[in-house]
């Protein structure tokens, strides 16, 4: 393996070890947060950002940010392969293994990340006429609305409350 396919993996492993570690100090900062020590949730988010920074770096270096129609391409293609073929499988295991909230879980991401493709396609649309709409993101399960919150979730059934706008 030559020197810069050597980088090219090592910058690959490099992000998703940044990835995971963002999100799993976002994890500690709400535990910390429910359990009474806003400090140390302020820590965990302090050194997530400093996470996600690095993990950014590596995706400039690797070139995958490019431009945002080729962003909304690639992420469209992403979002139906994880869930046409990512899930599906993991769905099933959880379901033989008897892990009911496993498949659960597995099944709303599944059908949130399709209709997180579905947005994606819509989002041409909307930067051509330069349309501007707010998204709201089910805390349940990871659905996105644009516009307004759903009375009802169509994923996992949440109501409007468990919704949060992004903007």
């Amino acid at each position: 393996m030559a020197a810069a396919e050597r980088t090219r993996e090592n910058l690959k492993a490099a992000f998703v070890g940044e990835a995971k570690a963002h999100l799993r100090l976002l994890g500690y900062a709400e535990q910390a947060d429910r359990e009474g020590y806003p400090q140390m949730a302020r820590l965990f988010r302090a050194i997530a950002e400093a996470e996600r920074v690095h993990g950014l770096r590596h995706l400039r270096q690797l070139d995958v940010i490019r431009s945002t129609e080729e962003n909304l391409q690639a992420a469209f293609e992403s979002e139906n392969s994880v869930s046409e073929n990512a899930y599906p499988p993991m769905v099933q295991a959880a379901e033989e293994e008897g892990q009911r909230a496993a498949a659960i879980g597995f099944s709303h991401a599944r059908d949130a990340e399709s209709f997180h493709a579905k947005l994606y396609k819509n989002a041409i649309d909307h930067m051509v006429a330069e349309k501007e709409s707010p998204y709201f993101v089910c805390q349940v399960c990871g659905y996105v609305q644009d516009g307004s919150a759903p009375d009802e979730c169509p994923v996992c059934g949440a109501k409007k409350d468990k919704f949060r706008q992004v903007d």
